[in-house]
This record gives structure tokens, C-alpha cells and sequence, in this order.
């Protein structure tokens, strides 16, 4: 087991965004979450990532918890140094790409290993050449951001995720900035990650995909789990009646 999360509990300003959500990841599992605009989605990848914290609940990483209720009732989360190792389990991709644009491609990527993990120059520009390749777009190292489309922008984030080798992936509503044939790029590279095993967790509103590679999807709205399971169970039974609304409107 990679990732548990258990009755988690946030909110902003009075509001509950995240009432009592459960769930886990396995290794070389792809879970894609699906539902409305301001259902939770991105602010639960946001308390998997350690970007928010929980109001409540529980955050486990590889069989070790990273945050719990205390006695109060209230999160408590482990020390700042040991913050620091359950966020190198995780990565997180971005709608909005988030590069440095003032770095080039593969400084974007030797960055962080370099400077979070101690590596050497050496091995990490070998890892981020190798990742580039894998990306298609290797030719693009020594290029800055703005010099690239936005679905090229996109890979070189998954890659710069990946340069860190988490254990997990996130990514956030990954193709939404993008137009239908680049994201169609973009949608390419995950599902080969995930015919490789990677493990991910995937908000996307992108339907077909959702259905065709992942093991599990998960439907949220107004902060809590509606409905899960199998894709095929989901996309094409739906037990609950508001994920029966939901997909309808896909199906016009």
C-alpha cells in the first residue's frame, strides 16, 4: 500500500471542502477521480501532497503516518525533517505546468534532485536527458519554457515530477489548459506510465481515458466520496443517482 487516507476532514473559511474521505492506493495502481468543478478534487491531491493540511483524519505513506487527529481533535503532523521524507514519496503534476521560466528544460529538471536530494550534476542530468527521451522531446533541453507548446510545457513537468522518482504521482486536471490534439500528447505519456506500473492518481475530466486506463475511479462531489469502483462499474452502472447526472451530461 502506498497511500491511505482516512476520514479526512478539510475546510476554508466555515465551509467543508473535504467531509470524511477515505481512500487508498496501491502500488502500480491508477486511480482517477472524476466530478464537478468545486467538488474537493484538487484540494484532496493538495492534502496527499502536504500543498494544505487536514482539519482531521489520516495520512499514510507507505504503511507510516504523516499526519493523524490528536487528542484535540485537531491534525498533528510529523516533524518538519520527517515532513520532508514523506514528501519525497509523492509528486505532483500541476494544470498550469508551474515551470521556472526563468530555467531552462533541464535546469527545470536537475533542480530539485540536485538541491532537495543531494545528487550529483552528473547523475542527474543523466536522469533528466533520460526522462526527456522518454518524453519525446529531448531536442528541448537547453529551450526555455515559453519557447515550447503548452503540451510539450506539460511533459516536461511529468518529467520534472519524475526526476525526484516518487513513489507516487498526482496529477491535477492535467490536460485542462490544453486544446483536444495536445492534449491528446499529454494523455499519451500517462498511460504509458501506467502500462509500465506506475502509480497514480489522476483528477481529470477526461472521460474515455479515465475509463480505459484506470484500475479504479473515484466520483466526488460537494467534498465526499459518492461513488467508487471499478470503471466499468462506474462509467457504464452507476449505483447512485448523482453520478448517473454527472455522466449524462459526457454522453451528449
Amino acid at each position: 500500500m502506498i497511500l491511505e487516507m482516512k476520514n479526512i476532514r478539510k475546510h476554508f473559511d466555515g465551509l467543508e471542502v473535504l467531509e470524511d474521505i477515505s481512500f487508498s492506493v496501491d502500488s502500480g495502481e491508477v486511480v482517477s477521480i472524476i466530478g464537478p468543478s468545486g467538488s474537493g478534487k484538487s484540494t484532496l491531491l493538495r492534502c496527499a501532497t502536504f500543498l494544505e493540511t487536514i482539519d482531521g483524519g489520516e495520512i499514510i505513506y507507505m504503511g507510516e503516518t504523516a499526519a493523524h487527529t490528536g487528542a484535540d481533535g485537531v491534525a498533528v503532523y510529523a516533524s518538519p525533517q520527517e515532513l520532508k521524507h514523506f514528501r519525497s514519496y509523492c509528486g505532483l503534476v500541476f494544470q498550469q505546468f508551474n515551470l521556472f521560466p526563468h530555467y531552462s528544460i533541464l535546469k527545470n529538471l536537475i533542480d530539485a534532485p540536485m538541491h532537495v536530494q543531494g545528487v550529483s550534476r552528473e547523475e542527474a542530468e543523466e536522469t533528466a536527458m533520460g526522462l526527456l527521451k522518454k518524453m519525446g522531446i529531448e531536442d528541448k533541453a537547453n529551450a526555455y519554457p515559453y519557447q515550447l507548446s503548452g503540451g510539450q510545457q506539460q511533459r516536461v513537468a511529468i518529467a520534472r515530477a519524475m526526476a525526484m522518482k516518487p513513489e507516487i504521482l498526482f496529477f491535477d486536471e492535467p490536460t485542462s489548459a490544453l486544446d483536444p490534439e495536445l492534449t491528446g500528447e499529454v494523455l499519451k505519456v500517462i498511460r504509458q506510465l501506467a502500462e509500465e506500473k506506475m502509480t497514480m492518481v489522476v483528477v481529470t475530466h477526461e472521460m474515455p481515458f479515465a475509463k480505459a486506463v484506470s484500475n479504479r475511479v473515484i466520483f466526488m462531489d460537494g467534498g465526499v466520496i459518492v461513488e467508487q469502483g471499478d470503471p466499468r462499474d462506474v462509467f457504464d452502472d452507476p449505483k447512485e443517482e448523482r453520478t448517473k447526472q454527472f455522466l449524462r451530461v459526457f454522453e451528449r
